[in-house]
């Protein structure tokens, strides 16, 4: 029996793979960053070429880790940032533009007009989202828009539509897979997620040719097979987008149950099952994962759009860290803020405020106020944001969350865990394997191969490493999160 699987992990800032033997356990792991590109105020752009050549090296650093070849890996599963659009020649598989990143704002007129029409009613019925530029409908319509006969050719089927994970298949398939799953189809503003088919009235609204589309395929499925990392072919078997793969990692398969990843931004996600429930509480309705031959499931998400991106901000930018530990450090070298609260809307604020008009704000500022202060007021701030999303999303399912399940890397801050606990006054769980968006995508590649023969099986591999119980006072928890309040008004509509 081959003896792992592989997980290519494409995100916002690097790329990651990671190898997991049959235990799920993570065998060796490889990553590498790679450049953000930010041609002005509120755009955000990754070149293809970064994307693939940093993946492509991963994978092939890991195998060489471990000193293994193709024929020693079962399957490979895919990852990938969501909602980060590119379009290539499809006959030479060169790019026609930089890709526009999930954090790019350059759409946001776009949105305004959509809505301005009344149009953005008919996308939250077909595709459980709001207009957002956040979504890739939008950004695609933006490059046939702005890049010379980019939309003449997209006609004529020469070029080619997708998501990160549909640039990686083409890449590994030298050019025979174009093709995504369900997950980053629901993601990109113009599926269908009940019907499970692109929507003919979003294509021609937005006036998107249907040609540069790419075929879309259950999670858990045999897409194709890569030669291109050693001898012999491995099959690619799973395709999940971040964060859905990181709830089916931490074996959310149940509704009711739900997750946050804590990563470049923060993405909490409640199982739902076979029903796509529609929130009035400014959540998004998406698909979950569909296993083959199996229901669509589907789930509530709330998206936080800074987090760790937060923390780069610090160390980069103001340079008041040199490494996201050393916020950890700072935090708890004060007992408070000191009153002061950072509101980290650098490109808008999402779930449940969904303002994209609203920018990054320091407020509450002393004398006294010094770096520890603003790192702490900064680590503080994912946690608000988080209650935020959990009170929208009980309100919209009816449920009661008994504990978050937590992963990403932000989740070996204690700190941030123990305040997050504290400021929503549940357990947070942290489970043993914290990597569990390529867990997930393992898992869903797996499945399909027969690596592992059920999700009862995999279901029995999850452990919590540490569980966080809140330790704060009713009176105080309220009095912090309506100062947080208070501090989020100040940085909305920012943009005239």
């Amino acid at each position: 029996m081959t003896r792992y699987i592989l997980s290519l992990d494409q995100g916002t800032t690097s790329s990651r793979a990671i190898l997991f033997d049959h235990a799920g356990q993570i065998v060796a792991r490889a990553q590498q960053e790679f450049r953000q590109i930010y041609p002005q105020p509120g755009w955000v752009e990754h070149d293809p070429w970064d994307i693939w050549r940093s993946q492509y090296d991963v994978a092939r650093q890991v195998l060489h880790q471990q000193n293994i070849t193709a024929r020693d890996v079962n399957a490979i599963g895919i990852t990938n940032q969501r909602e980060t659009t590119l379009v290539w020649d499809r006959k030479t598989g060169e790019p026609i533009a930089n890709a526009i990143v999930w954090q790019c704002r350059r759409t946001a007129p776009l949105c305004e007009q959509l809505k301005a029409e009344g149009f953005d009613a008919v996308i939250r019925d077909v595709t459980g989202l709001v207009t957002d530029a956040y979504f890739s409908g939008t950004k695609l319509a933006w490059l046939l828009d702005n890049i010379p006969g980019a939309r003449a050719r997209a006609q004529r089927g020469e070029l080619a539509f997708g998501t990160v994970d549909t640039f990686l298949l083409w890449r590994l398939s030298e050019g025979r897979l174009h093709l995504t799953d369900v997950s980053n189809a629901s993601r990109t503003m113009l599926y269908d997620i009940r019907s499970g088919d692109w929507s003919q009235v979003l294509l021609d609204h937005l006036r998107i040719p249907r040609e540069i589309l790419p075929q879309v395929m259950p999670s858990s499925a045999t897409y194709g097979e890569t030669t291109l990392l050693g001898d012999g072919a491995i099959t690619i078997a799973g395709v999940a987008g971040d964060q859905q793969a990181a709830t089916y990692g931490q074996m959310c398969h149940q509704p009711g149950l739900a997750k946050q990843t804590y990563g470049t931004g923060c993405f909490m996600l409640m199982n739902t099952g076979s029903e796509a429930v529609k929130s009035q509480n400014n959540l998004l309705t998406t698909i979950a994962w569909q296993l083959a031959n199996q229901p669509t499931q589907y789930a509530l998400e709330g998206s936080v759009f800074i987090a760790g991106g937060a923390l780069q901000w610090l160390r980069d930018e103001l340079g008041l860290i040199q490494n996201a530990a050393e916020s950890e450090t700072l935090a708890l070298s004060v007992e408070n803020t000191g009153g002061v609260y950072v509101v980290p809307a650098f490109v808008g604020l999402g779930a449940p405020y969904w303002d994209q008009f609203a920018r990054g704000a320091i407020v509450g500022l002393t004398r006294g106020s010094g770096k520890a202060q603003i790192v702490r007021a900064t680590l503080e701030s994912v946690a608000y944001q988080t209650r935020a999303v959990v009170e929208a999303m009980q309100a919209d399912s009816g449920l009661q969350l008994a504990a978050l399940r937590v992963d990403g890397g932000m989740v070996r801050n204690d700190f941030l865990m123990q305040f997050q606990a504290d400021i929503l006054g549940c357990p947070v769980e942290r489970p043993v394997v914290t990597e569990t968006t390529a867990l997930g995508a393992a898992y869903l590649a797996g499945l399909a191969t027969r690596f592992w023969e059920s999700p009862a099986e995999i279901a029995t591999q999850w452990q919590i490493e540490r569980a966080f119980t809140p330790s704060m006072s009713d009176d105080q928890r309220e009095s912090l999160y309506h100062g947080w309040g208070r501090a989020v008004e100040r940085s909305k509509g920012w943009i005239e």
